[in-house]
């Protein structure tokens, strides 16, 4: 079963466990980097450091965060980063900037090592290892909070009331199982507002996908069998799953009952899917983890195999950065730290190498998997033979990796070749806007950088000011919000933060809008470059790119730089349509009732089901709005005098 994960209502962030007068922030010496000013802030530091469990932030002069770590002993942890000339070329370096720390003590070494993670994966510092991966993983949901409960694909916080089975490696992986599923035990994937307006079976119940427990044709026993059985197979006992269905199936056909015989065979072949897609042999394992690493050129890939209920749930590569200068055991132990801050563990982790801290992390781990935790490396049998696997997954990734990057870096240089950059960008801004004849206009912005897109930091505008049926003026609006503000917060340019390159979806008119937005912010040294369409409206393929000085240029149909611009421009493109469809979903789904003050979701919806419209209930009298359900008195009279102000 799943563990809920930090900062849900049901267990609270462990950042905000911590009161403030557990921190402390000490701030000394200069604002130059230089090695001896930042040891005399550690050593002051360390003066005033309790001998107890905790975690360390070292900050620069701007109070970014430079490092995050973890000790038994703060005092004595700490203490080691004044004796420089012990430390390796990298650490000196990060010394050198050190201009602050912050330390936060906690109960145990455990309990630090999770706060090291959560503060790890929110500050992103620069000399940590960073398990660099934007995806969360998909569950698959079981839910108990109606009468026929549903399956569904789940990802992000889990709140919602049922059983999570996962993780999932992708959402492929989960679409394919929850579909296998469907087939095997019949449950409904419908909403609970579709399910509840239904008057007759819907397609899934014609390709017996469905049990139709919407229209009656199974009922809450029957259904509550189902739900039982797939809650069987997903904790671990198909087994036991199929022999009850084999003996069902036998039975019908011993009483002649060819159409049930029928259905149960079909069932009987879905769970033989699922058990025979499974892309490595679990036999043995019921709930476990696999990882593997890889070393290459410098860099580093892990591979992850999930197993869950004895089956395969999916693999997934990854690839952490800031790796320079640590031992793969450290790699090892600070990836499965950060890995297991957001996702359930399981009761028995496989890797393919002694861990430093192995004990630590298991204890660490222990509340979130409910259980002990084992970590281990398998010496021999079957398990040996998984890890052996997952090594080799985990190389060859590694080498499509290399490739891949190989190859993105050449396009990135013959990019910036064309586009006349004096060097190679390292963070690229996509602009466009979006809006239905001037209606629920917004501006979108997509960044990317040499590793992909960069989806943390994509940010949408509300047109607020400009004439939203003038493409020009929202373009100038967006350009001023985004870089009067960076001009605020950082105008010295220090944060990396500021693009190294401006995209923008447009012709000549976008390009001039930007650019004199750009100059009344006094600013003149961004590369721009606008992406339009070619002569015959992109039917060939072709594109105008429009510089600052009025020149045209363009890239031959099958140049991958051509491509490589259009996928930039396609991606923002397809965040801003997003964006705006969801903003227009909101206003389609918004009503008056939203604007009075002390009415909120429960009061909105009673007033909805006693009146029936929301203008039924503008013209409601005192008296019929003081007689609606869940209304008092003071709401009554503050509705009322919503609508009628004079009154």
């Amino acid at each position: 079963m799943a563990r809920t994960p930090a900062g849900t209502p049901d267990q609270p962030n462990r950042l905000e466990r911590f009161n403030e007068e557990r921190a402390t922030s000490i701030v000394r010496g200069s604002d130059q980097p230089d090695l001896q000013a930042g040891v005399e802030v550690i050593r002051d530091t360390v003066r005033t450091l309790p001998p107890k469990p905790g975690v360390y932030r070292m900050q620069d002069a701007r109070g970014d965060v430079l490092y995050v770590g973890k000790a038994r002993a703060l005092k004595n942890r700490v203490a080691n980063y004044t004796q420089w000339e012990r430390l390796p070329s990298r650490l000196q370096r990060m010394v050198s900037q050190t201009r602050s720390m912050t330390i936060v003590t906690t109960n145990s070494e455990a309990e630090a090592l999770l706060l090291e993670a959560q503060l790890i994966k929110r500050f992103r510092p620069a000399y940590n290892v960073l398990l660099r991966d934007d995806k969360s993983f998909p569950f698959i949901l079981l839910r108990t909070d109606h009468s026929f409960p549903r399956i569904m694909k789940h990802r992000g916080a889990r709140r919602m009331k049922g059983h999570y089975y996962g993780p999932f490696a992708s959402a492929g992986s989960v679409n394919t199982t929850i579909n296998a599923l469907q087939k095997l035990f019949l449950l409904r994937s419908c909403t609970d507002s579709f399910f509840a307006r239904r008057d007759r079976p819907c397609l899934l119940y014609q390709i017996k996908r469905c049990s139709a427990p919407c229209v009656g044709r199974i009922d809450e026993a029957g259904y509550a069998e189902l739900v039982q059985e797939a809650k069987d197979f997903l904790g671990g006992k198909s087994s036991a799953v199929q022999r009850k269905m084999e003996g069902q199936m036998a039975e019908a056909a011993a009483n002649l009952d060819f159409e049930r015989a029928a259905m149960l065979r079909d069932r009987l072949r879905a769970a033989t899917f699922i058990q025979g897609s499974q892309a490595i042999n679990a036999e043995g394992l019921d709930n476990a983890d696999i990882f593997a690493m890889a070393s290459k050129g410098g860099q580093i890939g892990v591979q992850a195999f999930f197993i869950r209920g004895g089956q395969n749930w999916g693999h997934r590569a990854f690839f952490p950065t800031h790796t320079e200068g640590l031992s793969e055991e450290e790699v090892m132990q600070s990836f499965l730290a950060q890995f297991y801050e957001e996702v359930p563990p399981a009761r028995c982790i496989l890797v393919d190498r002694e861990l430093p801290e192995a004990e630590l992390i298991s204890e660490a781990l222990r509340e979130g998997a409910g259980g002990k935790v084992d970590i281990s490396v398998p010496q021999r049998g079957s398990r040996k033979r998984l890890i052996a696997q997952a090594a080799r997954n985990a190389s060859e990734a590694l080498d499509r990796r290399l490739a891949e990057r190989g190859t993105q870096a050449k396009v990135w240089r013959e990019m910036a070749e064309f586009l006349e950059l004096p060097e190679l960008p390292q963070r690229v801004e996509i602009y466009d806007n979006s809006h239905i004849s001037g209606t629920k206009a917004l501006g979108a912005m997509v960044v990317a950088g040499p590793e992909g897109f960069i989806t943390s930091q994509y940010r949408k505008f509300n047109i607020k000011s400009a004439q939203t049926d003038d493409d020009y003026a929202m373009m100038r609006e967006v350009m001023t919000r985004r870089f009067g503000r960076a001009q605020e917060e950082d105008p010295e340019r220090q944060s990396g933060t500021w693009p190294d390159l401006v995209l923008i979806d447009g012709g000549k008119g976008q390009m001039s809008s930007v650019r004199e937005a750009l100059e009344e912010l006094g600013i003149e040294d961004l590369n721009l470059i606008a992406i339009a369409k070619g002569p015959h409206h992109g039917r060939e393929g072709r594109e105008v790119f429009h510089f600052p000085d009025g020149r045209e240029k363009m890239l031959p149909v099958n140049s991958p730089v051509l491509f490589h611009l259009q996928r930039l421009r396609d991606e923002v493109h397809r965040f801003a349509i997003g964006a705006h469809r969801a903003k227009r979903s909101r206003a389609i789904t918004a009503s008056p009732l939203d604007e009075i003050p002390g009415v909120g979701p429960a009061r909105k919806r009673a007033l909805l089901l006693h009146f029936g419209t929301a203008g039924k209930v503008r013209a409601a009298s005192l008296e019929d709005l003081q007689r609606a359900p869940g209304v008092s008195a003071a709401v009554a009279q503050a509705i009322y005098d919503f609508y009628h102000p004079g009154g």
